[in-house]
């Protein structure tokens, strides 16, 4: 008998602690109202360093939907997080493509969070910014995490399929 792990996805930013623990907290969320709240939902930082916690204004707005991220502690991305991700949203174009080179055998799992509403661009970094700045991260993280909810959960279900269908039992 095999367990068959739930998805896992994780959310790339910079340093971990402005927009990717927000979009994973705002992901959790959005998964659990859809009766998933089993999956694995990470963030982590291309630049990040360890353990600091995510940004005041982060906290603020997260909290004002009723997500709570002060728990969360900046993490570096590293292979593991990467081999356990069936889906990995990057912020920015950089990021995903930095991510491609050091990781080559992650690459068909590494998308742009624009990406799961058919677009190309990336989120702007609001560190160091405005409260309103945020405010603007995290509505375009709302946005297209809700029209993309679909889309993020057929491609992280698409990989996890194919890893159970190949990992040993």
């Amino acid at each position: 008998m095999f367990v068959v792990k739930m998805p896992s996805i994780l959310v790339v930013c910079t340093a971990n602690i402005c927009r990717s623990p927000v979009a994973a907290a705002l992901l959790r969320d959005r998964l659990q109202k859809r009766g998933l709240a089993d999956w694995v939902v990470r963030s982590a930082g291309t630049w990040a360093e360890e353990s600091v916690r995510a940004s005041r204004y982060s906290v603020e707005l997260a909290a004002e939907r009723g997500l709570d991220i002060t728990g969360h502690r900046a993490e570096m991305v590293n292979r593991q997080l990467l081999k356990e991700a069936d889906l990995v949203l990057c912020m920015e174009t950089g990021h995903a493509e930095a991510l491609r080179v050091e990781f080559p055998g992650s690459a068909d799992k590494i998308y742009l969070m624009s990406e799961m509403v058919g677009k190309k661009y990336g989120i702007s970094d609001p560190y160091g910014r405005s409260r309103a700045t945020y405010e603007a991260m995290v509505t375009e993280l709302e946005n297209i995490i809700d029209a993309g909810l679909d889309e993020i959960i057929a491609r992280a279900e698409k990989t996890a399929a194919q890893r159970s269908s190949t990992s040993p039992r």
